[in-house]
């Protein structure tokens, strides 16, 4: 004869729990790295647009303010989603919201002394 124990439900709710719980770490990892990835080539995708729309069209056209502005954008939106964003030119993570608009604008004195 087989007698069946019915678990308490603080001990079915427990393990369903744990269970949850270890689902969402697991699952969240990566989505953590992959959003840092995503930032990370955004920044330097915008980036690169700045450095080549100075490049071709110099640091004071139109479009190296829209690339500035797009580089802005990139930059807010690792911010909000990640609380930190990538300085391509530094090759390094910023932890704080201290990024300058205007960072590249060194590169147009540099621009002055070769011409």
């Amino acid at each position: 004869m087989h007698i069946h124990v019915k678990k308490p439900f603080w001990v079915r709710s427990g393990l369903a729990a744990v269970a949850l719980t270890a689902t969402l770490i697991f699952m969240s990892a990566p989505t953590v790295r992959g959003d840092e990835a995503a930032c990370q080539r955004r920044i330097a995708k915008a980036d690169h647009r700045l450095h080549e729309a100075a490049e071709h069209h110099g640091w004071e056209s139109r479009q190296v303010v829209d690339a500035r502005q797009q580089l802005h954008e990139a930059r807010e939106y690792c911010w909000a989603h990640a609380h930190k964003w990538w300085d391509e030119d530094g090759h390094r993570w910023h932890t704080d919201r201290d990024w300058d608009d205007h960072d590249h604008d060194h590169d147009r004195d540099h621009d002055h002394d070769q011409h």
